[in-house]
């Protein structure tokens, strides 16, 4: 007889299954960790209690994962995201400036988010980001303030 849940979020089934899918190895953390996540783009408290529960383990040692890793996020992401490299090689073609013009560009905007990573493998075309999972190179503040309203208007 299957144990009842008493996590009433959508989460809570899908991370129980998912756990399944790993034997409920608490090795495979990390594995059940972004398979939750990409199924619903974030994390929630039920989601995280359902695992702690299948493995076994604490929510405190997954609080530890979750927060040390800045790929996981524990609220839902706006509509779209623009993840801008601030690494050494974009820094060198504009990459600090363009990362301050967007921030005042997105301030107050909820449909757009802005995360800042370190390197996207593309140094030879910076600034670059991913827009969405999809990769824009030599970006300006012009470019970049035409991408986001191409988003708005998606929105």
């Amino acid at each position: 007889m299957p144990a009842v849940s008493t996590f009433p979020d959508t989460q809570d089934a899908a991370a129980r299954a998912i756990c399944a899918q790993h034997g409920n190895r608490p090795d495979a953390l990390l594995e059940i960790l972004h398979e939750t996540q990409s199924q619903f783009g974030f994390l929630s408290d039920d989601a995280l209690k359902a695992i702690a529960h299948a493995l076994n383990i604490s929510r405190a040692e997954i609080h530890g994962v979750v927060t040390f890793y800045h790929d996981f996020r524990r609220e839902a992401p706006p509509g779209h995201v623009i993840r801008l490299c601030r690494a050494e090689a974009c820094q060198a073609v504009g990459a600090e400036a363009l990362a301050h013009h967007a921030e005042k560009r997105l301030a107050g905007n909820p449909s757009v988010g802005l995360e800042a990573v370190y390197c996207l493998g593309n140094c030879a075309l910076g600034p670059a980001a991913l827009v969405d999972g999809e990769l824009k190179a030599r970006l300006t503040p012009a470019a970049f303030d035409a991408l986001v309203a191409e988003l708005e208007a998606k929105a």
